[in-house]
């Protein structure tokens, strides 16, 4: 079949097989061939991925569990002071399978930032963040956001004692900013203290808005992904060596040999997931703390008012500062480093692989840091911990703002023209 063209000459069109039944019924109405196509069979990856790589599918996969999950405890949840922690009571002890439900949210809550911490190592280690994919770590980095923000609204809402503290100590953190601090406390409590109104709007925001955001941030972080290609161990744009076909010769299509292996990385997490929702679903106080047992009480403080689990890094430089303006400073400025990465980093390679001994222990050290800080912020404030806490804190941001220095001085080793590959 051809086509006369604008100049009057016949242009060939693309062959494609007319089928038969359903799938060919779809594909006329939907590009469902032309995206696996592209997307899967037709994506090339590098050949050299190892087990880091696993994290980025196992995120979408808890994102989908928090989404069902969520659905179905909205079902029952009632948002409101004198309801909010019955509710949840309800869903626990009345409702068919609620506890089950309840636990899958709860712990996946946490296992959602175990793989996400996990999957920004990885971009530590391999320079994931390099050019070209600056606007993908970006993008990267406003999920991160979202995720702790829906995280945080969530926590609240099952109106526990420490659910309620804790919300007082955050929204607090926004009457340090200038000029319009006070204002916006009161808009985000919407009262002049938490209680219905508060919670209303949190439940709005965490069922409605905040997934709204999350699935277009995930959107764009795979639509970027897909542009620029996946990063390898190596460091190695695998699309600058192609082959006669146009394919990249260190590449392999992402269908089936990535998904094949995909689902190898989420049957071990799911089997996990299992074993901690049905043995110890509240991880001994990490996942769900002992006084969100109890119903928010303004009169009764928790002995010691601290964040899930995910929060205690930044908790921790905040209580390690003694002006708690300076504290929220600090605290914005610890999340908001991540972005400077791309720019920050000077080294003529990617990959931890080729790195010299400076910027290995610059990693050891951070991450150090940060899981030290995460230990110290489940601590109370004793000065023993807060002094810990300061010089962690100092060695986490020069981790970051002294590496231009240490980047430039580091002895790296050549990198070859070709991934590395071992077959296994």
């Amino acid at each position: 079949m051809t086509l006369k063209t604008a100049t009057g000459s016949a242009a060939a069109l693309p062959k494609t097989k007319a089928g038969k039944g359903l799938w060919a019924w779809l594909n006329k109405r939907m590009p469902i061939q032309e995206f696996i196509a592209e997307q899967l069979t037709g994506y090339y990856a590098p050949k050299n991925f190892n087990i880091w790589y696993f994290f980025g599918s196992l995120a979408l996969v808890v994102l989908v569990l928090q989404l069902v999950t969520g659905i179905f405890l909205t079902m029952f949840y009632k948002p409101g002071e004198a309801t909010a922690f019955d509710s949840v009571q309800f869903i626990m002890r009345e409702v068919d399978w609620g506890w089950l439900i309840r636990y899958l949210h709860s712990t996946g809550a946490s296992f959602f930032f175990i793989v996400v911490y996990l999957h920004m190592f990885r971009a530590l280690l391999y320079g994931s963040y390099r050019a070209p994919r600056e606007l993908l770590w970006l993008i990267g980095m406003a999920v991160y956001l979202a995720l702790m923000a829906e995280a945080f609204m969530g926590y609240v809402l099952p109106w526990g004692n420490m659910s309620f503290w804790g919300a007082q100590v955050i929204i607090n953190l926004f009457g340090t900013i200038p000029g319009i601090g006070p204002e916006l406390v009161l808009w985000i409590r919407g009262d002049y203290g938490i209680a219905d109104a508060t919670l209303n709007r949190f439940f709005s925001l965490h069922v409605a808005a905040m997934p709204l955001v999350l699935l277009l941030l995930v959107m764009l972080h795979l639509v970027a992904l897909r542009r620029t290609g996946s990063n390898n161990p190596d460091g190695i744009e695998i699309k600058a060596k192609l082959g006669a076909d146009g394919k990249p010769l260190d590449g392999i299509p992402f269908h089936p040999y990535y998904t094949v292996k995909d689902f190898v990385g989420i049957g071990v997490m799911l089997v996990v997931l299992a074993l901690v929702v049905f043995f110890e679903p509240t991880f001994g106080g990490l996942f769900l703390e002992s006084p969100n047992f109890e119903p928010a009480n303004p009169v009764s403080t928790p002995a010691d008012i601290t964040p899930v689990w995910y929060f205690t890094p930044y908790y921790a430089m905040l209580r390690a500062v003694p002006d708690q303006r300076l504290g929220a400073l600090l605290l914005l400025l610890a999340v908001l480093s991540f972005l400077f990465l791309p720019w920050l980093d000077r080294s003529p390679v990617k990959s931890m692989r080729y790195r010299g001994w400076i910027s290995r222990t610059a990693l050891a050290i951070f991450v150090v840091a940060f899981v030290g800080l995460g230990y110290l912020g489940l601590q109370p404030a004793l000065p023993v911990y807060v002094m810990s806490a300061r010089v962690l804190a100092v060695l986490y941001f020069a981790f970051f703002y002294l590496m231009p220095i240490y980047t430039r001085l580091d002895p790296v080793k050549p990198v070859p023209e070709r991934v590395v590959y071992h077959a296994h």
